[in-house]
């Protein structure tokens, strides 16, 4: 899948990171996870993490990298999960620390690594190429961000929107990757700054961006408006308001062009988390409640997949997972309970079905090595 997409720590842990992070590591090189079963099974990465990113490779694999664990501002360590064997394995470092970063599959198999802190906001970016297993360099983007948004549009450039900046500068701005010519270049403002927003690929080629907050604590703004990104004309319009406004939610495109919008929070925070779900209409611009899954659910940006049969499989933001049917509007509990919360987690749909969900942090922000396999 990146928060891809992929979604922000709390400010006040980023900012003290050392602080407020007490990871759960491990120092294995190679972990081996039990055989699947349909409740889901649990194994372990190679090292915690959580804000990490993880996407699926054309060769089937899962590639994971980045995020915090252990106290430190941002990890540099990699690994690939390979579904054939069930296994963990290294495969290196980037070139820099990320947590809060991106992480995009370009057309040519490759995937572009964007952004993210380390203990400041980051402006550098990189290539991982799959076949050679090498980090390279690619161009520096326009500004530094950290929990923004990025989506492969059609034409195999990047979108990446909004996310914060150093200062703890909330960002309107957008860049486009051009993987042909290896730069970033800035393109239309979107007409709010956002951050814990999340930013979809329609069936059109247009991109809808949904809620987010700016500010911080007392301060904060969160949103209930949206807006679309048309690559054509380079710009973002706004589009109808959410039922509710949210922020740490999760966005699922769904078979039938309606994006999918789910759960997420208001200014309390884990005080405030949500069980409703809504859909965004693209023929009419607007949106309409559809249901409410069985959990209340935040900070799950990148911990929902759409399955083949036209349902969704929510597994993070809570300590158990569940399907939510957008035909019906009803949800089912799925699985046994994990150990603790998946807050940004991130679960990615297998070539076979199964649905891989790593990591994450607790109540307590102690990130985790779990990795559970789902079979729905």
């Amino acid at each position: 899948m990146l928060f891809g997409q992929l979604a922000f720590v709390m400010s006040s842990c980023l900012f003290m990171f050392a602080n407020c992070v007490a990871g759960l590591s491990d120092n294995g090189e190679h972990k081996s996870l039990h055989e699947a079963i349909s409740k889901g099974d649990r194994g372990q990465m190679t090292i915690s993490r959580a804000v990490h990113s993880s996407v699926l490779l054309p060769d089937g694999r899962v590639f994971i990298t980045g995020g915090f664990s252990d106290g430190q501002r941002g990890l540099s360590e990699s690994e690939v999960f390979d579904p054939r064997t069930n296994s963990f394995s290294s495969v290196g470092k980037m070139n820099a620390r990320r947590a809060s970063h991106t992480a995009t599959l370009l057309r040519d198999g490759r995937v572009l690594i964007a952004g993210g802190y380390d203990g400041d906001y980051l402006d550098s970016a990189e290539i991982f190429d799959p076949k050679t297993g090498k980090f390279t360099a690619a161009g520096r983007m326009t500004m530094p961000r950290s929990g923004h948004t990025a989506v492969l549009l059609e034409n195999g450039k990047v979108l990446l929107a909004g996310g914060v900046g150093r200062g703890w500068t909330f960002l309107p701005d957008a860049e486009l990757y051009d993987p042909q010519k290896n730069v970033f270049e800035s393109t239309g403002s979107m007409a709010f700054a956002r951050e814990s927003h999340t930013a979809s690929l329609m069936s059109d080629g247009k991109v809808l961006i949904t809620g987010g907050h700016r500010g911080r604590r007392s301060a904060i703004t969160i949103y209930s408006s949206t807006e679309v990104y048309d690559p054509s004309t380079g710009s973002f319009s706004q589009t109808g308001e959410m039922t509710i406004r949210r922020h740490k939610h999760d966005a699922v495109p769904l078979q039938d062009g309606k994006v999918l919008i789910i759960g997420g929070s208001d200014e309390r925070d884990s005080e405030g988390t949500y069980t409703s779900v809504e859909a965004y209409d693209p023929k009419s611009g607007s949106f309409r409640k559809v249901g409410d899954m069985k959990l209340s659910r935040y900070k799950l940006q990148g911990a929902s997949v759409l399955l083949s049969n036209g349902k969704v499989l929510i597994a993070g933001g809570a300590a158990r997972a569940e399907i939510f049917d957008p035909a019906s509007g009803e949800a089912e509990l799925f699985g046994d309970p994990f150990a603790s919360a998946a807050f940004f987690a991130t679960a990615t749909l297998l070539r076979d079905g199964r649905v891989l969900l790593l990591g994450g942090y607790d109540e307590r922000i102690r990130a985790s090595s779990a990795a559970h396999i789902l079979e729905p």
